[in-house]
């Protein structure tokens, strides 16, 4: 499945990955990116994030771990979806969601600062 925006360009696809699995990707190739950055302080970010354990209302027995989406927003605002308590047309919540998949490079940097943090430690530096 492509996913494609106004302009035709696809932005995304679902993809059968082997005989059991899929793939959901987004589009990341380099060629359609500019400006990009390596040295950026990822440990600060990842320190604002505040995971929590919860329930859903709709489900009281079942405690998982996660995210509240308006807390999330201003870190990693490509996370997330939707507006902080929006109502629809009808006056209806219209909830926020969380892509969590968009925290990865955050935590993936956080680990290589950290790793970078503990060898010069480890060498006396």
């Amino acid at each position: 499945i492509n996913f494609i925006n106004s302009v035709g360009t696809v932005v995304g696809t679902i993809r059968q990955n082997g005989t059991n699995s899929l793939a959901y990707n987004n589009t990341s190739d380099y060629r359609v990116k500019e400006n990009v950055v390596t040295e950026w302080d990822a440990t600060t970010r990842l320190k604002q994030l505040k995971p929590s354990r919860f329930n859903f209302i709709g489900d009281a027995d079942t405690t998982v771990d996660g995210f509240l989406a308006h807390e999330v927003q201003d870190i990693v605002p490509e996370a997330i979806s939707g507006t902080k308590d929006a109502l629809d047309a009808d006056g209806n919540a219209d909830y926020q969601g969380i892509d969590q998949s968009k925290l990865v490079p955050l935590l993936v940097k956080t680990i290589q600062e950290l790793e970078a943090r503990i060898t010069a430690l480890e060498n006396g530096e």
